[in-house]
């Protein structure tokens, strides 16, 4: 199987041990308290499930510029965003060796990790704004990421973590929530040797579906792991659940039996284009995968990123051997009415025109399944309309 990213073996940090994990607890208790935001819980759990292996905590401030202007750890590790604890106030942590960090996310926001403190680093304003275009490639306040990253604070807590749960993820979602030593061990058990990941933070379509498909066959793969996020994301977007189901029934009903399987991660969205695709690239080679669909506007949001600078990234930026996983470029994927099914646009016959294809916007689709309109065929199955159907009518 693909070897981990840095390392020989992955490096979860959730603590497995109940005696263990039950002794970190009770010192929780008794520990400085600090209540980190969203994006920082989301790191944590990220770190817990060994997708950010060989990590082992919170970067400093010195790694995370390092890492937004080459990429590269101080120490020289590859590595494309900063994982980072930021926050707004140092106070009541003022002098500790350890701190429990309480999790925003769940009610009475108990203890989700135990961190040790490294260090404890004050950006300048200059320093933050140079992290965020690096990374982001925009400091727009618009921009959700830019917004997240920039008003969660300029203190940076760094150091090792033992992770206590996985926040709400894996009670949420237990059916779908996937530790990366989970689907390593997922992909062994079904005997599959090369094994494409498919990132979704939306419900699949006809054209994921299909591209899912074109992507196995041209590499050859025996399986395929439709990897979904499940924490925050922007307002508009589908909630997890909603996803979960509308895919579930779409491989239920149009995938090969024993070619596909359904998990999810803990992570917040970053909306980082080219730089997020770098990160999934690592953390799916971190749980087994083979290869990467990278398609259009990989991990973007509204018109930061042109089309294809997620794919641009990995030929001009990405160091030879920096990573095992390898990238499918795929184009936009559409039904042909011409062809007859769906195909990647690019390798359409000569003559096709725009119009030959059926192409939805995002917010045409939302407008039909508020009013409960059908989606035409071509473009969505059914019984996946229908859920999504489902959910519009409810909250429009």
């Amino acid at each position: 199987m693909i070897k981990p990213h840095g390392s020989d073996m992955l490096n979860p940090r959730y603590v497995t041990q109940d005696g263990e994990r039950a002794a970190l607890q009770k010192e929780a208790d008794g520990l400085p308290k600090l209540l980190v935001c969203s994006q920082a819980a989301a790191n944590a759990v990220m770190l817990a499930s060994g997708y950010f292996s060989p990590l082992t905590g919170f970067m400093n401030l010195q790694d995370a510029l390092s890492v937004a202007e080459n990429m590269q750890t101080t120490d020289g590790l590859f590595w494309p965003v900063p994982i980072v604890n930021v926050v707004q106030n140092v106070a009541v942590i003022q002098g500790a060796d350890r701190i429990a960090l309480l999790d925003p996310n769940v009610d009475g926001n108990p203890a989700l990790a135990i961190q040790d403190v490294e260090s404890i680093d004050m950006a300048t304003d200059e320093q933050m704004v140079a992290i965020a275009q690096k990374v982001f490639g925009t400091t727009d306040p618009r921009h959700p990421g830019v917004n997240n990253f920039l008003s969660a604070g300029k203190i940076f807590v760094a150091g090792p973590i033992q992770v206590l749960n996985y926040s709400y993820f894996a009670k949420e979602f237990p059916d779908t929530f996937r530790t990366a030593p989970q689907i390593r061990a997922m992909i062994e058990k079904n005997g599959w040797s090369k094994v494409v990941a498919f990132q979704t933070r939306n419900p699949m379509h006809r054209a994921h579906e299909a591209l899912v498909k074109i992507a196995m066959d041209r590499v050859g793969a025996d399986g395929a792991i439709i990897h979904m996020l499940l924490g925050k994301l922007k307002k508009d977007d589908i909630p997890a659940d909603v996803r979960d189901a509308a895919i579930r029934k779409m491989v239920e009903l149009y995938f090969e039996p024993n070619t596909a399987e359904i998990t999810g991660y803990g992570f917040d969205m970053l909306y980082a284009g080219p730089r997020e695709a770098v990160l999934h690239a690592i953390f799916r080679q971190n749980m087994g995968a083979t290869h990467l669909i990278v398609g259009r506007d990989h991990a973007g949001v509204g018109d930061y990123y042109g089309p294809f600078d997620a794919q641009t990234i990995f030929q001009n930026d990405v160091p030879a051997g920096a990573l095992e996983i390898e990238i499918f470029e795929a184009d936009h994927t559409a039904f042909s009415k011409v062809v007859g099914d769906v195909i990647m646009m690019r390798e359409a016959p000569e003559g096709h025109r725009k119009e030959d294809f059926v192409i939805l916007s995002g917010t045409k689709v939302r407008e039909m399944l508020a009013q409960g309109q059908n989606l035409p065929p071509e473009f969505a199955r059914p019984e996946v309309a229908k859920i999504l159907m489902d959910y519009y009518q409810t909250c429009s």
